[in-house]
């Protein structure tokens, strides 16, 4: 490498670096879920059916966590022979990779993208990013034995009432012979499968780099094989191997490179920079600006229920991460006041 080569991030302050991975990471998340939309959204033409687009979002991220893996894992082995999993490819033990694999890396995935099958955009704007600090609340109670408090569960009630506006409506429509229903259901038990990773994460304390890498790796050993024979024996309705080169190669760059790759180092970054609480505000976006963008760029309605769902899921988190930031300052002063020689 010429030694004339700047790194262009070396120029910037922390600041800029930590509102450039913001930006990015509130694009991508919105733009994920107009794109899974209008992808698999049968009525628009997509060649690709759900499970198509999750193995091109594996394979697409593979391309470059599988050397980074590798990597990783060797490096490990100079000083801890035992170290990483599933070939060397996944630096994580075989049993973080096994369970976080199963929940974040394909489960996610085939719920998602088959509840847009069935629902629009708005819907999962509000039953997916909405509900995540709502299932993770409560997962974190159960099997992390976090505490909820008072502010918090007020924050939590919103939510739960904005999913209720949405997924509750188009429940009572379901005798009707609307198939919404469907995929609100599914969005739901994506943001349920997402949640119990993250509690994972923090449950094990697993490196955000680490964990994307292991349940990727677990996604290409198991569910890329598995998916090519049924479709080489014809056993499954997918075109993944036989679809315009285009369409799949999109795929792979935006829903694994993307959403995968880039995203995760994104909100890592912005984690970094502006902490947990603040940067949850900032996703806090992610519902009201994709809803708005499906209105945009797909054409499709927003009810007075998505609506009051989307303002109410809002509400809800902000409220939720603003009291807990709150409560916070005087515990951090406190332990300003009290450290040794103060």
């Amino acid at each position: 490498m010429p030694s004339s080569f700047k790194n262009p991030l070396a120029t910037l302050s922390p600041k800029a670096v930590g509102v450039i991975a913001a930006v990015v990471t509130v694009v991508i998340w919105t733009s994920f879920i107009v794109i899974a939309r209008a992808s698999a959204d049968p009525a628009r033409g997509g060649v690709l059916n759900p499970f198509d687009i999750v193995y091109a979002r594996i394979v697409g991220a593979s391309l470059i966590l599988a050397p980074w893996g590798w990597w990783l894992v060797r490096r490990d082995r100079l000083t801890q022979p035992w170290a990483g999993s599933l070939l060397g490819l996944s630096p994580l033990p075989l049993r973080q990779t096994l369970i976080a694999g199963f929940f974040g890396g394909f489960l996610y995935g085939m719920l998602a993208y088959s509840g847009f099958v069935f629902a629009p955009a708005g819907h999962a704007s509000v039953l997916m990013p909405g509900s995540l600090p709502l299932w993770t609340a409560l997962l974190a109670l159960v099997f992390l034995g976090e505490r909820i408090t008072a502010a918090r569960a007020t924050g939590l009630a919103l939510i739960v009432v904005g999913d209720l506006l949405v997924g509750g409506t188009s429940l009572l429509h379901a005798l009707d012979g609307s198939g919404v229903w469907r995929g609100d259901v599914l969005f739901i038990l994506a943001a349920m499968v997402w949640s119990a990773y993250s509690v994972l994460v923090r449950k094990w304390a697993l490196n955000a780099v680490r964990a994307t890498i292991a349940i990727t790796m677990l996604a290409l050993l198991t569910y890329v094989p598995v998916y090519t024979v049924l479709l080489l024996a014809q056993w499954v309705p997918g075109q993944a191997l036989v679809a315009p080169w285009r369409d799949v190669a999109f795929q792979m760059v935006f829903q694994g490179v993307g959403s995968v790759v880039i995203s995760g180092m994104t909100f890592t970054k912005m984690i970094q920079h502006f902490g947990p609480v603040r940067s949850t505000m900032i996703t806090a976006l992610v519902p009201g600006l994709s809803a708005i963008a499906a209105v945009v760029f797909l054409g499709e309605p927003l009810g007075w229920n998505v609506l009051a769902g989307l303002t109410l899921v809002t509400v809800g988190i902000v409220f939720g991460v603003w009291t807990a930031q709150v409560a916070m300052k005087p515990i951090a002063a406190h332990a300003l006041n009290t450290k040794p020689g103060g």
